[in-house]
């Protein structure tokens, strides 16, 4: 996981460095054009307000369904889909602090009209980071269409809207996502080979633990 996180760490670095020698004009101008569109700011408030709902809903809900059908596979997801949501917000919060990115309408007053206002920094974008882990979590333990595509859909969505809401850079948005998904993954696999060296024991009662 140490090895993971310097990697996301120098990688992300380095998409800062490279976008804003290379690619800064690229990256407002694709923002100022999000941001302009007026039509759909309505919507893109109340996708974004559901990111933190919905992240912390959805393990819960089926935590909680979990424990009172006794379903001890359905408490094991739960619980993976929640360390990768914190997973994913250890390394989003590390990248906040270490690149110290403002927010683009504190850079570019002029351009960006900002239709919300946060107090922490620019990059990576935490709600796309949140929503990326919910999502990609979520399509890896129930690989069918019908749970991909909404989850994928809304995770997209909260990138976009916090572009509309003129928040993030497109940067900071690819970045949440690759943090995020990134996340998600390496928790998979970890979780898968953490249940396969306990021989796949018990949760419920936690009798095998005793």
């Amino acid at each position: 996981m140490c090895k993971f996180t310097t990697i996301i760490l120098l990688c992300c670095t380095f998409s800062v460095i490279s976008t804003e020698v290379k690619a800064q004009n690229t990256d407002i101008d694709i923002l100022r054009s999000i941001n302009s569109n007026t039509s759909t700011i309505g919507f893109s408030k109340l996708i974004s307000n559901t990111t933190t709902e919905v992240a912390i809903g959805v393990p819960l809900a089926m935590g909680v369904v979990a424990l009172i059908e006794k379903d001890d596979n359905l408490l094991k997801d739960a619980l993976y889909v929640g360390v990768s949501i914190g997973v994913g917000g250890v390394i989003t919060q590390s990248l906040k602090y270490s690149i110290n990115r403002p927010r683009p309408y504190v850079t570019y007053p002029e351009f960006i009209t900002p239709y919300a206002f946060e107090t922490s920094l620019s990059f990576p974008s935490g709600h796309t980071s949140l929503a990326f882990s919910t999502a990609t979590a979520l399509s890896l333990k129930y690989p069918k269409w019908y749970v991909i595509a909404p989850s994928m859909l809304w995770a997209c969505s909260v990138g976009y809207s916090r572009m509309n809401l003129g928040v993030h850079y497109p940067s900071d948005v690819v970045a949440g996502a690759v943090v995020g998904a990134g996340s998600a993954y390496v928790t998979y696999l970890v979780n898968n080979w953490f249940w396969k060296k306990e021989g796949n024991k018990k949760l419920i009662g936690l009798q095998a633990y005793l």
